[in-house]
Order: C-alpha cells, then sequence, then structure tokens
C-alpha cells in the first residue's frame, strides 16, 4: 500500500504528535502544526491518534493511490478531488486502487491533513517520522515531498473503537480572521517599560506573511523597553539577553517591533527576551491563522492556563470515546 505523488503542492511533510524528549538537545518536538485537526483525521480512518500524516500547506499535493485506501481530509476549509468528483471534508472517504486525489483552492487557514487507514509508515527517527526538513531527518528523507515520491502506507490497524464516519460540526475547529490568543506572561516580561507592556496586550496585531512551522511574525504598534545596561555576553538590542532557553510558543519582540511566536519547528534557546508564552490549549488556534488575522494577546493565570489545557483534552477526549 503506497500513495504515488504526481504533485506535491507547496508543502507537504510527513507529521504526527511530535518528537518528544530531543529540545534540550536542540531538537525540536516538530509534529503536526494544529494537533486538534490532525487527529480528527485519524480518528476518522481509523488510525490511533499516534499515526503519522500528511500537512499539507495551502496547496496541497496530487497523488494516486496503489490499493484500496480510507482516507479523510481534515484542517483549512479546502475542496477536496477523487477523480474529479467533489468530497467532503470531515468524512471518511474510501478509495480504490488507481483513484487520483487532488485538492481546490484554499479557502482559510494555511493547513489541512491527510490521513489514510495503517498511517504514513516512513521510518521513525528519534521516536516520531515527523519530518523536520532543517535538520533533514525524518518523513521522507528529511524534506517536504517531491513529484515521484512513493509514500508507504503502514498495515491495518485496531484500534477498538466504532467506525466514524464524519466529525459532528460543534466538534471541527473554526479558522477565523480575527482571534484571542492567551499567554502567560513572562520569563522577560519586566524588561517592557510599562507602556511597552500595554501595547502588548491592548493593541491589535496583525499576522504578516513571515510566517512557517518555525515561527509566525505579526506587525503592530511595537512596544517599548525599560532603559538599562546590557550584561556581559548579550547584545545590543534592548530586547537581547543572555542566551536562554525556549519554550514553545514563546513571544519575542526584537527590535521592540514586530511579535514572533516560536512554534514547533523553532529553535530550543538564543538571545532574544521571552516576553510571553502562547499556552498549550491555543498552540493550534495560531497554527489556523492565515496572514492577515487580526491577533490579541490576552493574559491569563497558571490556573486558567492549565483549565484551558484540561479543557482541550476532554474535548480530544469526545472524539476517541
Amino acid at each position: 500500500m503506497a500513495f504515488d505523488i504526481l504533485e506535491a503542492g507547496l508543502s507537504t511533510t510527513v507529521q504526527d504528535q511530535g518528537r518528544i524528549g530531543y529540545y534540550r538537545f536542540g531538537i525540536p518536538q516538530g509534529g503536526s502544526m494544529d494537533q486538534y485537526s490532525a487527529t480528527l483525521a485519524n480518528r476518522l480512518v481509523g488510525n490511533t491518534a499516534a499515526e503519522a500524516v500528511l500537512e499539507c500547506t495551502y496547496i496541497g499535493p496530487k497523488l494516486v493511490t496503489r490499493a484500496d485506501a480510507v482516507i479523510a481530509v481534515t484542517g483549512a476549509p479546502v475542496d477536496v478531488f477523487v477523480n474529479g468528483e467533489i468530497r467532503a471534508e470531515y468524512e471518511r472517504i474510501t478509495l480504490v486502487a488507481g483513484d487520483e486525489l487532488k485538492f481546490g483552492v484554499i479557502k482559510g487557514g494555511t493547513k489541512y491533513f491527510i490521513a489514510v487507514h495503517g498511517g504514513i509508515d516512513v521510518p521513525e527517527v528519534l521516536g516520531s517520522r515527523s519530518t523536520y526538513p532543517i535538520g533533514a531527518i525524518g518523513g521522507v528523507e528529511g524534506r517536504a515531498l517531491a513529484a515521484g515520491d512513493l509514500v508507504p502506507v503502514g498495515a491495518a490497524i485496531d484500534n477498538g473503537l466504532p467506525a466514524l464516519q464524519s466529525i459532528d460540526v460543534v466538534d471541527r475547529p473554526v479558522f477565523s480572521r480575527d482571534v484571542n490568543v492567551r499567554v502567560m506572561l513572562g520569563l522577560y516580561d519586566h524588561h517592557l517599560s510599562a507602556e511597552g507592556l500595554e501595547s502588548l496586550l491592548t493593541s491589535e496585531w496583525v499576522l504578516t506573511p513571515v510566517a512557517d512551522r518555525m515561527g509566525l511574525r505579526y506587525s503592530g504598534p511595537g512596544v517599548g523597553w525599560k532603559d538599562r545596561e546590557q550584561p556581559f555576553g548579550a547584545g545590543q538590542d534592548p530586547s537581547n539577553i543572555v542566551d536562554a532557553g525556549y519554550a514553545v510558543g514563546s513571544i519575542q519582540i526584537p527590535g521592540g517591533t514586530q511579535p514572533i511566536i516560536l512554534h514547533r519547528d523553532a529553535v530550543s534557546g538564543g538571545g532574544y527576551a521571552m516576553v510571553a508564552t502562547v499556552i498549550s490549549a491555543d498552540m493550534d488556534l495560531v497554527a489556523r491563522c492565515s496572514p492577515g488575522t487580526k491577533t490579541r494577546f490576552v493574559a491569563v493565570t497558571m490556573d486558567q492556563a492549565l483549565d484551558a489545557r484540561h479543557d482541550y483534552s476532554a474535548r480530544a477526549a469526545r472524539i476517541w470515546s
């Protein structure tokens, strides 16, 4: 069982739940940018949540299946075509050998996901099949798919759950052009001036086209920093610090102008102050944003962040019951 890739799309990579446990060595966790959407696709085809899927960015691939297959497409809204006939997202789709799968123009967001029963069966690297292009590991030769690739599919799986034909509308993610992103302040928000902190939390920030798996850059009014003597080992930019580790979701503001949210393929440390961190429950929300999305950063407490993580996990768990 395999897919023949006729056209690769803009950037189609193999992703799963991520490469956990190696961030301290400089290897990011990676994995699907929108974990919830990827999980929905796996549930529809009868996989476990851990199977690898194809993550498509803006323009998806054109592929042909070599054998009968069950697939599902979730994530950003896009037209799905099987042999030229439109099929629905968030539904279980059966293919027969020789069927061609391709996609129309994306209608929101940036990424959608293709799951197939059995999962994408590339070799595991450090416990994950996820593609990390900068490190050239995982996926298909550590890179995005290319025309002519043969993508293998794993053996049949019994996940012990009843077959699911579609995802209820209330359980599907929303792709909005106007979002509130919850953050916890720190570790270096104390370097912002009072006006700078107020600007961060009260201003409207707009996602720029400079956005990928490593990070997403926003435009806006900027922020101010407190005057201070830079410590030995730090750069001269007011946002510079002596190098420190970065949490996934950290927000940096180089020069005090454009905030950057570090996402799943971000580096694990560096010399820019992290003034806030996006809570884990909102990382998928950030991944669903397309350039031009209006964004406000909303400060929450640790207890609120933990409650949000519980709610996120409970929503996902409903799909797997």
